[in-house]
């Protein structure tokens, strides 16, 4: 029985290794993996809970400070007396407990605006957070489609080699046959080794480019990766939205993490410099306190030694009062450190628009960049029919012995150059698509913005 079953459990684990070496992962799957399991991105979730703890303790800072404190003390030689507030050469021992609080009334708004800064730098570490998912997310997929693009150029290369070993196989039947001179043969030969050789680096392209599609997944698993094939085609109208740049700026600024993280540093910066103006006023506190003390000398008229509990009634103390501090001079400390704020917050507001502009930069680019590869895909589709239709006569005009190896090798690399140019255009005109979507404001990847 035991034996049946370890061979049943054997069977499980090869149909599960199957299957999972027969996943197929989509461009949202490889997305997802990667943001779960990218070790660059906890340094940035760090972060954004360091912000949230600081957000947090700015607002229990308006609490009141609240301390306890308690002293042993043995008193040797002359020493006052707690009793008789004489002077005596005593030995005793004295407890004091104290119990005090201090509020803030006026800080010249100092708290008030530290909560906001923090809760602005909270809100930036957020998007700062999902900038960094969005950039990941963009590097797969500029991987998925390397992959794409070098499994069609192994297809095209492995079309090239099956019309080679036709060729070849011809040629040597026409050798065999005495129609043509064994030196055709060796041209058709080195052209088929060719083929052969490049259909041999295009593998290992295919396997370099899925190498790094894992790394920014990181991928454990040590089974072959597999992605979905896409065949991207396009109309001429697909895209006729990109072709308004400042349209899609004023969406992508509203939304884009980076720009909004920058926009939210500048204004806790303003915040911030807020805050330090505060320093220049008053400070305006409330106190309150309780205090008593015990000691082993304490005896009664009867010369008894009063109990712990009632000498600490009798010496209660308590008191409540106002303490202000007025800032006079400090080293013109505090008016250091407000210009210094002054050019913090100068900083980050330039910061802000460089952002935009760069943002703005890069929309241009991709506008520009997607109404010349519209083109070039046309073009590009328009030549490699052309190629393939040169081809296919240059192909008759061969068997029937009417151009030699080398001119139906020429034409046989034109149509692969041919369609080498459309497959990158096509999945370069997909990224752009895809990228200026983005900053359209439509939903490229599953990337939930709440986090």
């Amino acid at each position: 029985m035991n034996y049946k079953n370890k061979i049943v459990f054997f069977i499980l684990i090869i149909v599960m290794n199957i299957a999972s070496a027969q996943k197929t992962w989509s461009l949202d799957e490889c997305v997802n993996y990667a943001i779960t399991n990218n070790l660059q991105l906890n340094e940035f979730k760090y972060n954004q809970e360091a912000g949230k703890e600081t957000y947090r303790q700015s607002i229990r800072n308006l609490l009141p400070n609240i301390n306890a404190s308690s002293s042993y003390i043995k008193n040797f030689g002359r020493s006052e007396n707690p009793n008789t507030n004489l002077f005596e050469n005593t030995e005793f021992v004295s407890n004091n407990y104290n119990l005090e609080a201090q509020l803030d009334l006026f800080r010249g708004f100092q708290k008030v605006n530290t909560i906001k800064a923090s809760k602005f730098l909270y809100a930036a570490s957020k998007e700062e957070t999902l900038h960094q998912k969005y950039l990941l997310a963009f590097r797969v997929m500029s991987a998925f489609y390397d992959i794409h693009f070098m499994e069609g150029l192994l297809t095209i290369s492995k079309e090239q080699e099956e019309v080679s070993k036709n060729n070849f196989d011809l040629v040597k039947k026409q050798v065999d046959l005495g129609q043509k001179a064994k030196a055709d043969l060796y041209e058709a030969e080195s052209a088929l080794l060719a083929d052969q050789l490049l259909v041999t680096q295009n593998k290992n392209n295919l396997i370099a480019a899925k190498l790094v599609l894992r790394q920014e997944m990181n991928l454990q698993d040590a089974m072959p990766i597999t992605i979905e094939s896409s065949e991207v085609e396009f109309n001429s109208d697909e895209i006729t939205y990109s072709k308004d740049r400042d349209s899609i700026f004023s969406k992508a600024k509203s939304f884009i993490p980076i720009v909004k993280a920058q926009e939210l540093r500048a204004k806790a910066a303003r915040r911030e410099l807020a805050a330090t103006r505060g320093s220049l006023y008053p400070l305006l506190s409330l106190v309150a306190g309780y205090g008593s003390r015990y000691v082993d000398n304490g005896f009664d008229d009867a010369g008894e030694l009063i109990p712990f509990n009632t000498q600490i009634k009798d010496n209660a103390a308590q008191f409540v009062g106002f303490s202000i501090n007025i800032p006079i001079s400090n080293g013109w400390s505090n008016h250091s450190r407000v210009k210094q704020q002054k050019v913090a917050a100068m900083r980050a507001e330039n910061n802000y628009n460089i952002q935009e502009q760069e943002l703005y930069q890069i929309i241009q680019e991709l506008v520009q960049e997607a109404n010349a590869l519209e083109t070039e895909y046309q073009q590009s589709s328009q030549k490699m029919e052309a190629q393939i239709l040169t081809f296919e006569i240059a192909q008759k005009r061969y068997e029937r012995g009417l151009i030699n190896a080398i001119e139906l090798n020429q034409s046989k690399n034109l149509l692969a150059n041919s369609k080498n140019e459309n497959l990158q255009v096509q999945l370069r005109l997909k990224v752009n698509k895809s990228t200026l979507d983005f900053y359209y404001g439509l939903p490229v990847f599953n990337i939930n913005r709440a986090q």
